[in-house]
Order: structure tokens, then sequence, then C-alpha cells
């Protein structure tokens, strides 16, 4: 059996398991390149609250001060902070310490550019070239400075919401939500936006210490406790954040997951209620966000898959709202980032102003019948299936910006090259969960064909 690597370096940032190839020196190094790559300038930094945060950052803070960065460290916080705090103090960068959504033993650096926005492809390749090239700017002991604390990061972060926003409407009795932050960063600062906007909160797995009471994926099978809490106290809704809180899952009143494709799509129907324009998201995200803006007269534009270019197609045209079907609502009023807390807030919104349920909601939206997959496939054998797929597919409405996606009768899907595994992603939607379950294992089981007839040499 092949073994999973351990690190996992990449223009997005680098991954790795502590205590084996995520290493203090290495961590430096990284630092170091950012650090020469911004030109030693002010870097905001933040983390989620593992148990390997604190020797991360000690690692990143020693690589920033040796190229003579200014720091401004925000502590724990989530994710969508770091990028508000490096707009909003007009930083040089930032770096966010998390590994997001991976098992405990993971920890990563995430690099923002000045623009609040995480590297671009090209940005991020010229990181990896300063860090391979290994020349780093070093700077003198006396222009050194201390570290500045900014413990007032999330009150920032919450305030911007509420002034893009507002508190939720008056009515006879508050919302009463649940929230499972997974004991991760957005345990502090979930209950506080919650509370500002007027909800009646109740937290669970809300200390931030780094353990992790489920896995991280905010996915429907992760969350009984959070579906049990919600009913137990006859909550209206119940939210669930990854461990740096950038992504969000929505239960309804009834207990029952909605799924995370859903959380955009939501958070959508708000937004275009008040303020019609162009949404954009990725083209692995379900097309029932097509259906909601079309509704409200407005068109919808896909990127590639990933925050950054989400987030840049969003910058290009102007867009009112976007993100990804993974849980990530990106509200350019606030933050061009996912953010898990203006989704809870646009959600929120929605349900006060609806005055209907959140099952109520979601059963008046078009459906989703989204299947995803992965598709074991040798690295070095990818092209050539991506290659016959649009040849085979040569006759149909093809993309093929990102992977290549087929527009079939009954719906579509999506085959996309993994960067860090040899496997290919698949996604597929169509009439029904039938449907796309045999739309995607009839993808599936074509790629396996195709290898078994024609193995490696």
């Amino acid at each position: 059996m092949r073994a999973i690597p351990t690190l996992k370096i990449g223009i997005s940032g680098v991954r790795g398991v502590v205590g084996d190839s995520l290493t203090p020196v290495l961590l430096a190094r990284f630092a170091q390149a950012f650090g020469t790559y911004v030109g030693g300038g002010r870097v905001v930094i933040g983390r989620d609250p593992r148990t390997s945060g604190e020797m991360v950052w000690q690692a990143v803070v020693a690589g920033l001060l040796s190229t003579g960065c200014r720091i401004v460290d925000l502590g724990v916080c989530p994710t969508p902070t770091v990028q508000l705090l490096v707009r909003r103090l007009e930083a040089h960068g930032g770096i966010a310490v998390t590994a997001s959504h991976n098992p405990p033993e993971w920890n990563a650096l995430k690099f923002v550019g000045a623009d609040g926005l995480f590297l671009s492809a090209e940005r991020g390749r010229e990181l990896l070239d300063i860090y391979h090239q290994g020349d780093y700017v070093k700077a003198e002991g006396a222009r050194m400075r201390p570290v500045e604390a900014r413990p007032d990061a999330v009150d920032v972060h919450v305030g911007a919401i509420l002034e893009a926003l507002g508190p939720l409407p008056a009515a006879r009795r508050p919302l009463r939500v649940v929230l499972d932050a997974c004991n991760g960063a957005g345990s502090t600062a979930g209950p506080r936006l919650l509370e500002a906007l007027g909800a009646e909160t109740i937290a669970i797995n809300a200390t931030p210490d780094g353990s992790f009471p489920r896995p991280a994926e905010p996915a429907p099978e992760n969350l009984a406790a959070l579906c049990e809490a919600v009913r137990a106290h006859g909550a209206d809704a119940g939210f669930a954040q990854d461990m740096d809180a950038d992504r969000l899952a929505v239960v309804a009143e009834t207990g029952e997951p909605v799924g995370e494709e859903y959380t955009l799509v939501l958070a959508a129907s708000h937004v275009l209620a008040t303020t019609p324009g162009t949404v954009v998201t990725n083209l692995a995200t379900t097309h029932a966000l097509d259906a909601v803006a079309a509704r409200a007269g407005c068109r919808v534009v896909r990127s590639k898959v990933g925050e950054a270019h989400v987030a840049g197609a969003m910058l290009r045209e102007r867009a009112v709202i976007g993100g990804e079907g993974n849980g990530g609502v990106i509200y350019p009023r606030v933050n061009f980032a996912r953010d898990s807390l203006v989704g809870m807030a646009l959600v929120l919104h929605l349900v006060a102003a609806a005055r209907r349920p959140v099952s109520g909601i979601v059963a008046a939206l078009p459906p989703v019948h989204l299947v995803k997959r992965q598709v074991p496939c040798p690295s070095d054998r990818i092209g050539a299936v991506l290659a016959r797929l649009r040849r085979e597919h040569a006759g149909d409405r093809v993309d093929a910006s990102d992977g290549v996606k087929v527009w079939t009768g009954d719906g579509w899907f999506l085959v996309r090259p993994s960067n860090t595994e040899p496997i290919v992603r698949l996604v597929a939607e169509a009439g029904s969960d039938e449907a796309a379950e045999r739309l995607a294992a009839s993808v599936a089981g074509r790629i396996a064909g195709w290898l078994d007839a024609s193995p490696a040499r």
C-alpha cells in the first residue's frame, strides 16, 4: 500500500504532520521566505488552538523576525479574522497557522497577501521559488521589534459583521441557536457573534483547547451531537464549524443536517433578495445556486476550485456574494474570505426575515442531489484520463478550465486531479439522489476500466 505523504508543499501553503515532517526548521524557513517575499513589512499572524500551535507559532515568529518583519499577533482566532485584519491594518501580508479540517496531528501555514486574499497560483509560485532558493533577507538585531498583540481582533471581526448586517430584527422571542465549534478557533468568536446578533446561544464543543470532540470536517455524519442538542433545546437552527472557522454547516430545527452545499445557497438567497448582483462560485458547487440566482434575475459566474480563485473572480466581477459548496461563504461587504461567522449571520437574518423554520426555507429551495467521490488514479496517468474524457464527450458541453466538467442530459459531473494524492476527485449532480449516484458510479467505473485496460508500464 502506498504511504500517505506527511508533508504537502504547494502554492496554497505548507501542511504536515507535527513530530514527523513539519519541523521547526522547515517552518522557520517558510516564514523567512514569506518575510523576504513581503519585504520585511507588517505581518499579521493568527492560529487555531491545536496543541502544536504554540510550537508552530514560535517557529514562524522567529523566521519572520529574522527578516525584519513587524509582527501583529492575533492569538487564537478564525482564519477569516486574520484575513480581515490584514486589510484593516494595511499589513504587507498574513499567516494563518491552521490545518483546518485535517486531523489533530497535522498543522499548516496558509499565506495571505496584502489584499487579504490567499496567495494566487502565480504569487504562490513566487513564494515557493524564494523558499527553494534559500536566499532570505537577514535583518540586523537593531531592526527587530517586539511582537504586537491584538487581543481585540475577534471584536473587530464581529463589529464588521454587525456594521454590514445589523442585529436580528426584534421578535416575540429571540432565535435559539446551538453552535458546535469543534473546540476550535470559533469557540469564542462564534458565541460572541451570535449573542451580539441577539440570538439565544447554546454552545457545545466550545473550549478552544485543541482537542477534537469529532472529526473537524462539518459533514453530516460528524454532527450527531449537534443534531441531538438542537432537538433537546428546541433550537431554531444549529451551526457547525471546522477547526479554523472558515466553513459552516447548518442543521434545521428538526435536528436534521441540511448539508454543506446548502450553506451558500441559503446565504445567497438572503443577499440576492435585498442586493441583486453577480454570484461567484466554483465549478464543483451545486447548480441549485444557479436556480436561486435566476429567480432573482441574477447570474452565476464559476471559477476554478479554491478560495483564492473564487475570491479573485469575485473582485473582477464585483460580485455581491460568492463562495464554495463546502460550506464556505464569502461576503465582500465584510471580507473577501470564506467566513463561517458571516455565514451564520446571513442564515439567521434569512430565517428572521422569512418567518419560517429552516426546514421550510430549504424545502422551498431547488433540491440538491450531489455526490462526491475519490477515484484512485496514479499521478502520471491523470492527464491521460482527463484527455480521454474530453475526447469521449467532444459532442457535449464541456468546461476544461479545472479538470473536465461535462453536462449530461440530467445533470453534470466534474473530474479534477488532486494536487496532493494519487486520485482524481469526482463530483456529480443529477435530478435525484439515485441518478447522481448512478452518474458518479458510471464515471468512476469508466476511469477504473481505462486504467485496468492500459496499465502503466
